[in-house]
């Protein structure tokens, strides 16, 4: 059983998701400031949260970024279609995607499936084959799903992951904004391909030693991102 995590400073809002996600079967905890969030996560097991923007005592950002010490669990915003830059800085922190309110029930419970389908394969069970991915010195291994730089531990959101493991397992090959968002997030992109280009800037930041001369994850101009090893 997965334990979600609703926080909202709005007990409607929270009741509303609880409404759509109590028949999946989901353990449900509640917050209602960005500080009980953090204590929520912190004291549980938590699989996925789902996080409110604007909050009393600590905001949303904040708290994505305090939880981000911590923990990898899958982090969807609840933001007002306003936030625009809330969203992005979001994103930046660690946040894996979002959802605008007022919300459409069907797509809380896609959204909500999909990370949680990607947690899992981050958290699955050491396969019987050698499940390792080398691009120069980046090394993913897909039976601890675990990724080291040179020999350094990185640690990954399940979104990063997804993405990484993505391009390493097709080293050299483009993909386009709009399929790699429909590979990882495994719905059709409409319009949030930029949230494709947050994570790849935030994946950068952290397997790259210069991001903006990156060795691994190179952009294609018009066509996309591939992951090749320098050859200098």
């Amino acid at each position: 059983m997965y334990n979600v995590l609703i926080c909202d400073d709005q007990p409607d809002i929270v009741n509303a998701l609880k409404i759509y996600l109590t028949p999946e079967g989901y353990n449900l905890f509640e917050a209602y400031t960005g500080q009980e969030a953090l204590d929520v996560v912190r004291k549980n097991d938590i699989h996925l949260i789902l996080l409110d923007v604007m909050m009393p005592v600590m905001d949303g950002i904040t708290a994505t970024s305090k939880i981000r010490e911590f923990s990898n669990a899958p982090i969807i915003l609840l933001t007002a279609k306003s936030e625009t830059e809330d969203k992005v800085l979001g994103l930046n922190v660690g946040a894996d995607d979002y959802i605008t309110k007022p919300f459409v029930p069907v797509e809380v419970l896609a959204r909500v499936r999909s990370q949680l389908r990607r947690y899992d394969r981050l958290g699955s069970k050491p396969e019987t084959v050698d499940g390792n991915l080398t691009v120069g010195g980046v090394v993913l291994d897909d039976r601890t799903k675990s990724v080291t730089v040179d020999g350094e531990n990185v640690s990954l959101t399940p979104t990063e992951y997804a993405i990484l493991h993505l391009l390493m397992a097709n080293p050299g090959k483009v993909f386009s904004t709009k399929v790699l968002y429909e590979s990882v997030w495994q719905e059709t992109a409409l319009g949030s391909e930029g949230a494709v280009a947050v994570h790849i800037r935030h994946l950068r930041e952290k397997i790259e030693i210069n991001p903006s001369e990156p060795r691994y994850l190179k952009v294609v101009w018009g066509q996309g991102y591939k992951m090749e090893a320098d050859r200098k």
